[in-house]
């Protein structure tokens, strides 16, 4: 192939490109630039006497014993707000109950119970909590759900409820501030989070299409009316993301649900090193449980033009490219647009560091580099995004779900 048709081909290549990403970079610019008008983070608030007794914390546990000490302690450091803390263990085997045995004689809020058998059609998680809903008080105005992985610090629980009822919300969840430990998750676990940054407005803004919702359930607070009014968990029983499920099914039906920045007020240490966070955290991000087909497709596109590509074509440019002064505008402009992805990218970092707590980590530098692991991490949303899990946290389930 002499080097005119080189270039043709090249520019056709170009242009096929620009028309891929141009619309999608325009997307994901229209979401970060709602960032400054963001609800600010929540911060931790002492109890007033108006909040006694009005939440009913639920946590679902199945072999937590070597991290549910720090949830543990940080629950019996919250005040008067919370009524009760209801612990939903589903028969564990590494003795979970018995911490929880621990806690319950310092603290008489705590309470230990076995769900039910899990019925057919179920996922063990929303089961856990809707059990939790079913035994709650009903003199409690808010059901609180916390993952046993998370680290709450006091006044968690006050600053959240009168966030909530400040801003009129009937259902709110928030991001944590992750804790980061080994070198492989301190690259890896950044571009995966990015993953949904790039999907969804930023944490704090009001979201109006109940479609695009986005809810966590590590700290997944609801009005107990509200709850009750969609059947618990019922909803989002065989959903893998279930806190997106149900967030997405009570905005539909008119509610005001948040999903505000929690990195003041609550950590979690989700997995351990790189394989875990890749094989665990990655197959549920891609939301495929609360999203419709097209939605998905639509999400997959827009992940591959201005987060899986960019890096990708820069370096083609690079490596492979003719000099600058040869190029026709078509390659021209792509290498300008993706250099400006690229660019944005590693900007985003300074905008998600107070979502990590590095202190402890191992290569935390990598975190920086973390914009070199995107092709990657589009490459996990895609593989889960075509694969359903037939196991979950040990827990084996049948391809009817």
């Amino acid at each position: 192939m002499n080097n005119d048709n080189a270039l043709i081909l090249e520019s056709a290549i170009s242009l096929f490109l620009l028309l891929i990403q141009l619309p999608a970079t325009v997307i994901l610019f229209s979401r970060l630039l709602k960032g400054p008008r963001r609800h600010p983070p929540i911060e931790p608030q002492q109890p007033t006497p108006e909040l006694l007794g009005k939440v009913s914390v639920v946590v679902p546990t199945l072999n937590e014993a070597l991290r549910v000490s720090p949830l543990l302690a940080g629950l019996s450091q919250q005040s008067y707000e919370v009524r009760e803390i209801m612990v939903v263990d589903s028969k564990s085997s590494d003795g979970t109950p018995d911490l929880v045995k621990a806690s319950q004689q310092k603290d008489p809020r705590f309470r230990l119970m076995t769900d039910d058998p899990l019925p057919s059609g179920w996922v063990g998680r929303p089961w856990a909590l809707h059990n939790g809903f079913l035994y709650s008080s009903e003199a409690s105005q808010w059901f609180l759900g916390l993952d046993a992985d998370i680290q709450p610090h006091p006044g968690l629980v006050a600053g959240l409820v009168k966030t909530a009822e400040a801003q009129g919300y009937d259902l709110v969840s928030l991001s944590p501030q992750f804790i980061l430990k080994y070198p492989g998750e301190c690259w890896l676990q950044p571009a995966l989070l990015m993953t949904l940054l790039y999907r969804f407005d930023p944490a704090g803004i009001n979201t109006e299409q109940p479609e695009r919702v986005m809810a966590n359930g590590q700290c997944f607070l609801c009005r107990r009316s509200v709850l009750a009014a969609v059947g618990g968990y019922s909803s989002a029983k065989s959903s893998f993301c279930d806190d997106v499920t149900l967030a997405r099914n009570i905005a539909a039906q008119g509610y005001k649900v948040g999903f505000l920045d929690g990195a003041k007020v609550l950590k979690v240490r989700m997995y351990e090193g790189a394989m875990e966070t890749w094989k665990e955290w990655g197959r549920s991000l891609d939301l495929k449980d609360a999203t419709s087909r097209s939605q998905l497709w639509g999400d997959l596109w827009l992940l591959t033009s201005v987060q899986g590509l960019p890096l990708l074509i820069v370096l083609t440019f690079l490596l492979i490219s003719p000099p600058l002064s040869h190029l026709p505008t078509p390659p021209l402009l792509l290498l300008g647009l993706n250099l400006f992805l690229v660019v944005i990218r590693f900007a985003m970092l300074i905008a998600i560091a107070p979502s990590y707590d590095r202190t402890s980590a191992k290569g935390g530098w990598l975190f920086w580099l973390s914009p070199l692991a995107d092709p990657l991490a589009v490459l996990r949303i895609f593989l889960s995004a075509f694969h359903t899990p037939r196991e979950w946290r040990g827990r084996k389930y049948s391809a009817e779900l």
